[in-house]
């Protein structure tokens, strides 16, 4: 019988069997904490293991991402924590001013296709956008990782996903990805492994596939895959990462657990209504909801591209009289490219707020919450009641975010 991708990179991992619902202990080649959970694993792991040394510190790091740089005693004394015993251990820090720690690790080649990462990240996952295994787990997983370098895993079901047909502007990957969660919603993809198929998804550059596998979480999977690409991928990857590029694919006669198939022709701009990401609506349906501020960003819209789009929407305008609009690219690198492109220079002058790389309006406790009774149009991944402050989130792309801002209401960038 052959195997899915997941089933093939967790059996170059492992000496066990490889069978969904098998229960494996996989080899991980790079375990990471950030400065949420990672606090608790500097703890967990002095606690059980004194003065050791972890495995390999040339696989083990921290990120600082969620509140950088740090805005509240909490995170400040938290990476002060993990930075002390990186110190001691020699493990390398990405500080706060490097950005979202998924991001840094594809930017630096440490997350690779067909290897595995473990890490505090619910969205680590994201790094199927590359064709790696990235998988957030527990404080504890993540100390026994850090001591031994490997951990168990539960071997997912694969579900095939086929899309038909070719979207194009003002439809963008983020309304592709707000389209297949309205119809996976949290169940059909449920703690399984997702393989994307079809012209839509091949055509993704990295910045799209980023966008589609981030939101994998919000679909309750494991992690999705989108093997089919272009050269212009691999040359963009190869680029960016100054590493090679081979993705692993599925053997022909593999199990899926079914094939889902869309046909996405006409798709227009989406947004997710409060509160929950799978309640997705056509842009036309919520146009004329007033909003109080914008956010741009995230480890699912942060890249160069997104802020380009949203910039090209801006430029020469300014965002509405009352409305605020917050931009934080994802990482430091990205922050260079848009500089030196000039679209940090548009999104200031039509009156954005830049903010350092990182998470930012994602969660409680980072810059860029909204008050009650407060209005919100973001490039985020969830958009659940008390996530980003006690306002209303609605999701949607940066072209839709842009569009809003300057209209103080939601509204398709083809309606300016």
């Amino acid at each position: 019988m052959g195997k899915t991708i997941i089933e093939k990179i967790i059996r170059n991992h492992t000496e066990d069997e490889v069978s969904p619902g098998q229960v494996v202990w996989m080899g991980l080649d790079v375990r990471s904490a950030r400065d949420f959970g990672g606090p608790n694993v500097v703890k967990n792991f002095e606690r059980e293991y004194g003065n050791s040394p972890v495995a390999d510190i040339k696989k083990t790091f921290f990120t600082f991402d969620l509140c950088v740089p740090a805005c509240s005693l909490k995170y400040a004394d938290n990476q002060q924590v993990c930075r002390e015993f990186a110190r001691k251990q020699g493990i390398r820090v990405f500080d706060v001013d490097s950005g979202i720690g998924s991001h840094v690790l594809i930017e630096e080649g440490l997350a690779q296709a067909g290897t595995t990462v473990v890490g505090t990240d619910s969205h680590l996952n994201i790094l199927g956008a590359i064709g790696c295994f990235g998988q957030g787990m527990g404080d504890v997983d993540i100390t026994y990782a850090f001591k031994t370098g490997k951990t168990w895993f539960e071997v997912p079901k694969t579900l095939k996903v086929l899309i038909k047909g070719r979207f194009s502007l003002p439809a963008t990957a983020k309304d592709l990805t707000l389209y297949i969660l309205k119809e996976l919603g949290t169940k059909k993809a449920a703690l399984q492994a997702v393989e994307f198929y079809g012209e839509a998804v091949r055509k993704l550059t990295l910045s799209g596939r980023i966008t589609l596998c981030s939101m994998v979480t919000e679909m309750a999977g494991i992690i999705g895959f989108i093997p089919e690409h272009d050269d212009s991928l691999r040359d963009e990857i190869e680029k960016l990462t100054g590493a090679g590029f081979s993705p692993v694919h599925a053997d022909k006669g593999c199990l899926y657990s079914g094939q889902i198939e869309f046909d996405i022709n006409g798709l227009v701009p989406q947004v997710a209504v409060p509160f929950s990401p799978d309640n997705v609506q056509d842009v036309s349906e919520l146009k004329g909801i007033r909003i109080d501020t914008g956010f741009i960003g995230s480890c699912t819209n942060g890249r160069a591209e997104d802020l380009a789009l949203a910039a090209r929407i801006l430029k020469g305008k300014r965002v509405k009289q009352g409305v605020t609009l917050k931009v934080v690219p994802a990482t430091r690198r990205v922050y260079e490219e848009i500089l030196e492109r000039g679209i940090l220079e548009d999104l200031f002058r039509s009156g954005a707020i830049i903010s350092s790389p990182g998470c930012s309006g994602c969660a409680e406790g980072h810059i860029g919450l909204t008050g009650e009774g407060e209005v919100q149009v973001s490039t985020g991944n969830r958009n659940f009641s008390g996530k980003q402050g006690k306002g209303k989130t609605y999701l949607a792309s940066p072209a839709v975010v842009a569009a809003s801002c300057l209209a103080g209401q939601i509204l398709s960038p083809e309606d300016l």
